[in-house]
């Protein structure tokens, strides 16, 4: 188990969006390390969602770091947009470039932190030559697209084999970051596999019981 200390990175596409000012101050009094923002553009993923603009609206009333997930084609192309800060993070997927370690090296000289992201069906050994480039890994435990998926078995088997692996090869540094049905039963089992960030939407912070509550109950969870 790596030594890292757990967080939370609420999904902010589950957040209200009428009431969105509310959720990330409570988000922010809850304690969360990141904001996910999940950016879909139709083609990578069957969905469009949030944008840059967001971001900056969120940036106007919070200091919390922004967790930037790219599902969309050639990401290279679009980091200009988000104004990446020194904290933030952006993932992005392996599937979606040719040209990874160029992308991750343009993300490090933002001063932002490098992701990337893996499918479910996307094997570990597709990191094999950026393990230097990366400061965590978003392990996709559902198909990327939508909330309210349900967990693909195989992805728990898939984070601690990456755990054991990061380990072995000296990267103890790399995160590991569990994005898809982060439920409170999931995240246990998420937590006794490797991961150690937690994208979670509607099936734990976004849900009845309020989010101040919900974030009391994660953090157990995740310990």
């Amino acid at each position: 188990m790596s030594a890292i200390l757990p967080g939370v990175s609420p999904s902010m596409m589950c957040a209200d969006p009428l009431h969105l000012y509310d959720d990330v101050i409570a988000l922010e009094k809850g304690g969360v390390q990141f904001f996910h923002y999940d950016i879909m553009d139709g083609a990578f993923v069957p969905n469009f969602t949030l944008g840059p603009d967001l971001i900056k609206a969120v940036r106007k009333v919070s200091k919390v770091p922004a967790d930037i997930h790219m599902m969309v084609q050639s990401p290279e192309k679009h980091l200009h947009l988000f104004d990446l800060q020194k904290g933030d993070v952006v993932s992005v997927h392996q599937e979606s470039t040719i040209h990874l370690q160029r992308t991750l090296a343009a993300i490090k000289d933002t001063g932002a932190l490098s992701c990337v992201a893996l499918n479910p069906a996307t094997p570990l050994c597709m990191l094999e030559d950026v393990l230097d480039d990366i400061d965590m890994v978003l392990i996709m435990t559902v198909n990327p697209g939508f909330a309210g998926q349900k967990l693909v078995p195989s992805t728990l088997n898939k984070i601690f084999r990456l755990r054991k692996w990061l380990d072995e090869t000296g990267h103890e540094n790399v995160r590991i970051e569990a994005d898809g049905n982060v439920s409170f039963e999931n995240a246990v089992k998420m937590r006794a596999a490797g991961a150690d960030l937690f994208v979670a939407g509607t099936s734990a912070v976004f849900r009845a019981g309020g989010i101040g509550e919900n974030l009391k109950k994660l953090s157990v969870c995740i310990q």
